[in-house]
């Protein structure tokens, strides 16, 4: 998959987990309808154009050459992640990472094996 830019909306990224989640890809238009509507109440229609602008976007493809339309992630969902992660920390934290956890540890319930997963991480991340 391309790494690409991960510019979606809140509903795109509804159908996009379907598409990353869902085995085997690609879907076709119906199966991702069925999918996204076992979440959201939202009309085949509203779903079509959602598909739609992922494929004018370039987070998804589309398979022409099949009787029915079989659409595909372009973008990987680990690089999607990881640019909404760093665009929430830009926009909420003005970039910084240290506010970010700081709010959370204080204001969030962690259980023991969160935080020794987050030492571990940090610790690592101190010897690299």
């Amino acid at each position: 998959m391309k790494k690409a830019e991960c510019n979606i909306s809140d509903a795109e990224w509804i159908v996009m987990k379907v598409l990353w989640e869902e085995t085997p890809s690609p879907l076709t238009s119906a199966k991702i309808v069925e999918a996204v509507s076992s979440k959201k109440k939202w009309s085949p229609k509203t779903i079509h154009s959602l598909i739609s602008r992922l494929v004018k976007k370039g987070a998804l493809g589309v398979n022409k050459e099949m009787p029915l339309y079989e659409y595909y992630p372009l973008v990987d969902k680990r690089d999607c992640v990881l640019e909404e992660t760093r665009s929430f920390i830009k926009k909420v934290y003005d970039g910084s990472i240290h506010l970010m956890l700081a709010n959370f540890i204080k204001e969030e319930k962690i259980s023991e094996k969160e935080i020794e997963e987050l030492e571990r991480l940090l610790s690592k991340k101190n010897n690299d």
